[in-house]
């Protein structure tokens, strides 16, 4: 199998899963974002060689990622401030 053309070896392993988590803690939830929506233009643009083609698949498959782990949490938040407002409205409704 061909090397990755940006630098990192194939997934798996601890270190592979240590990369990630640094990742999603170095990404906010726009720039990951931003940079996948950078890479569907690219990849729908074609013009990209086969090998350029699968790394920008893979960078976006880590970059959703990364948004979903933000996403998870906030949903996870959200659902803790619901749970401590014991369902009561918002003052005002």
């Amino acid at each position: 199998m061909a090397a990755k053309t940006d630098g990192t070896e194939g997934a798996g392993g601890p270190a592979a899963a240590d990369a990630e988590a640094s990742e999603r803690a170095a990404l906010g939830y726009e720039q990951a974002r931003d940079e996948l929506i950078d890479v569907v233009r690219r990849l729908e643009a074609g013009g990209t060689t086969l090998e350029e083609s699968l790394a920008l698949w893979e960078r976006g498959e880590e970059l959703a990622k990364v948004c979903r782990h933000w996403l998870e949490g906030a949903r996870a938040r959200l659902d803790a401030a619901l749970a401590a407002g014991d369902g009561e409205p918002p003052a005002g409704e």
